[in-house]
């Protein structure tokens, strides 16, 4: 009766916590290794270049007018994608 419940917790540890735990790591990496000049996507979906930044904060340059805007380092989703020049 023991066994059955260990091997169920296991698998649940596996298949939901494991992934959760290399996501978030994979996130705290980008977010640590983020410079000037990186195209990045925030979870708002905004797309701009950075310009500037501190421990807590990002400034991206965002495009058609190079509107500065200030971000939480925690908003940045990911590295934007470069566009295509056609």
């Amino acid at each position: 009766m023991l066994i059955p419940m260990i091997v169920m917790v296991g698998i649940f540890y596996l298949v939901l916590f494991l992934p959760m735990r290399r996501r978030q790591r994979k996130l705290d990496d980008l977010l640590a290794n983020l410079k000037s000049g990186d195209r990045v996507v925030t979870n708002a979906g905004v797309i701009g270049v950075i310009t500037g930044l501190t421990d807590t904060t990002v400034t991206l340059r965002v495009k058609p007018d190079n509107v500065k805007i200030e971000f939480a380092r925690s908003a940045v989703s990911g590295i934007a994608q470069e566009e295509d020049k056609a």
